[in-house]
């Protein structure tokens, strides 16, 4: 509920002699205009559509005034649009902006069955949290909580969507892997402290193919970083050959993936990987050499050198064989930097140079999509007590990933901004104001003229409705 001072004129100091008076009291403006692009881009890919089929519906049909399409559309649009809590949508779902997007029959709210409803056509936060709340033991007995996800499904849903994407077959594709910490400031339940991180996290999974989100693993912090990573391999491989038979898969990730177990799998498999290594003194003493020629040429050049070597490495313990590892002596103003990497390719395949700098390297692009994920799409806001609701928060904010990927991908393909972060894309296209009005016929969106993006507006909302062709 709103304030009684924010109806009223507010105190703004004179402009050359004029009187300003600012009040929130304009009939039906929207500060979220772009959410049109997201309700475009579901018709386009039908993300959300394909996640509502993993939730089940235990509620009564003849009560029901929000579908399980609606609720997760007007959630994750919001997530979409910089509105993190439930709490926002208190007053969200008085936006009939909003509404007309997710596809409601009466965005003004006129006609909902209870007068204390009336004017928001959207479901407030207590009906939303029940969502995330439902647990499948009890959905189907309980009051209130009666919507429950099916988690294996929803994993299936983002597999689905990275397929769907492509009209062809690609010759190769990358699998990173990555885990990153997820603190916590509560009792959450699975919370606990990693000694690397200094604080009580989560430490979820994730797996991406570019910038396609494959996976989001929510996962406890008292295990290895790499665990659940031949699961995930299990169920991804054999679906992607299913769909792309002769695809050459490579996995990659760095040395808390460096693990016998995930190797052998990709060798049992056919797959090839490119993981980081973590240096040790029988690793450093084999680059020696190589490490005291990057020295001279940093001292000729006063610029970092480096240099590669060839290696056929194994452990005295953990692994079942040799392997081919690169190793890069690299020095650099502040001395000796030594990085080793481990790969299955073979050294006639891909040289150690191109290995290292183009393609495990590479995988610094996977962290700037977790920083989106976490920083942009609040996949951090796991302040539920319980571990499953928190996992069903991070599929909401990953859905909200994939829509904006799908913007980015389809509707700014070959524009200045075909490589913008989820962030731009919101500041620049998502939050443009609007007035709406309804009639019996139509809904009328009137943006400003003077909008500075109004032409690649346009531009984005014609690539999301053409007709669809390989955009991957």
């Amino acid at each position: 509920m709103g304030t009684e001072c924010s109806r009223k004129a507010l105190p703004i100091q004179r402009v050359e002699g004029r009187e300003l008076r600012v009040a929130f009291d304009g009939e039906h403006i929207s500060s979220d205009g772009g959410v049109l692009l997201l309700r475009a881009a579901e018709e386009r890919t039908g993300i959300l559509a394909q996640f509502a089929e993993c939730f089940d519906d235990h509620r009564d049909p003849d009560r029901v005034e929000h579908s399980v399409h609606d609720m997760l559309a007007q959630r994750v649009f919001g997530l979409a649009l910089g509105y993190e809590d439930l709490n926002d949508h208190d007053e969200l779902r008085r936006d009939p902006l909003l509404a007309t997007a997710i596809g409601k029959r009466d965005p003004t709210g006129t006609k909902r069955a209870r007068k204390r409803d009336a004017g928001a056509s959207l479901a407030g936060s207590s009906t939303l949290n029940r969502v995330e709340l439902s647990n499948p033991k009890t959905a189907a007995r309980h009051r209130y909580k009666r919507v429950v996800m099916r988690e294996e499904f929803v994993d299936q849903v983002f597999l689905d969507v990275f397929l769907q994407a492509h009209e062809k077959a690609p010759e190769e594709i990358v699998l990173d892997f990555d885990a990153t910490d997820d603190p916590l400031y509560g009792q959450q339940e699975g919370r606990f402290f990693h000694g690397y991180y200094k604080c009580y996290c989560y430490l979820p999974l994730y797996v991406f193919c570019g910038e396609h989100l494959l996976v989001a693993r929510l996962r406890k912090a008292d295990q290895d970083g790499a665990a659940g990573t031949v699961d995930e391999l299990d169920r991804l491989v054999p679906r992607i050959r299913e769909q792309w038979p002769g695809v050459r898969i490579v996995v990659r990730g760095d040395s808390g993936f460096c693990r016998e177990s995930i190797m052998k799998w990709c060798e049992d498999h056919d797959v090839h990987y490119v993981l980081g290594l973590a240096r040790n003194p029988r690793l450093s003493k084999r680059i020696r050499s190589q490490m005291a020629e990057a020295k001279r040429a940093f001292k000729e050049t006063s610029k970092a050198a480096r240099a590669f070597a060839e290696l056929q490495y194994r452990t005295r313990k953990t692994w079942s064989r040799r392997r081919r590892v690169i190793g890069k002596a690299e020095y650099l103003p502040k001395g000796e930097n030594p990085r080793f990497v481990v790969t299955s390719f073979d050294k006639h395949e891909i040289g150690a140079r191109h290995l290292y700098e183009k393609i495990y390297c590479a995988r610094g692009e996977m962290e700037n999509r977790i920083k989106e994920q976490q920083l942009y799409l609040f996949a951090d806001r796991t302040s539920t007590h319980a571990m499953r609701s928190n996992q069903v928060r991070l599929y909401f904010s990953a859905i909200a990933y994939t829509l904006l990927e799908a913007i980015r991908r389809i509707g700014l393909r070959d524009t200045r901004l075909s490589r913008a972060q989820c962030c731009t894309i919101r500041n620049k296209l998502l939050k443009i104001g609007a007035v709406v009005r309804v009639t019996v016929r139509r809904v009328w969106i009137t943006m400003a003229r003077s909008c500075p993006y109004a032409d690649l507006f346009a531009h984005v909302l014609c690539n999301l409705r053409a007709p669809p062709h390989c955009s991957a």
